[in-house]
């Protein structure tokens, strides 16, 4: 009987980002974009090794290691083997979800040009 894998639900939310980062594989030396970063792993736009192999993501001047789970043409993901909980790009994720969870209102206000004349001074 052949076994089914049923994915099991991530323990972390994936939140969307741009970083600029540099991949290096045994053999190669890739620049891409992070697009997609949780504690314990990474989408990498523009980058692609092959599954299963193991690689360096330079960002912020420190390495973070991962292992490859998938792969296409243009991209992968990949898995930290020690979920991030400190450095660059920990500081970065929680940079983005600091920002998706601001109110609109809250950054029109802070936008907002100061008020001239009578109306502002009150």
């Amino acid at each position: 009987m052949d076994h089914i894998r049923i994915p099991q639900p991530r323990s972390q939310p994936r939140t969307a980002v741009a970083l600029d980062v540099t991949v290096n594989g045994v053999l190669n030396l890739v620049d891409g974009q992070i697009t997609d970063l949780s504690e314990g792993g990474a989408r990498i736009d523009g980058a692609s090794m092959p599954a299963r192999s193991r690689c360096e993501i330079h960002y912020g001047g420190e390495i973070v290691y991962a292992v490859v789970m998938w792969s296409e043409i243009d991209r992968m993901g990949v898995r930290f083997p020690y979920e991030l909980t400190h450095g660059p790009l920990y500081k970065a994720l929680t940079r983005a979800r600091n920002a998706v969870n601001i109110d609109p209102a809250q950054i029109f206000l802070s936008n907002r040009a100061p008020l001239f004349g009578r109306r502002g001074l009150s």
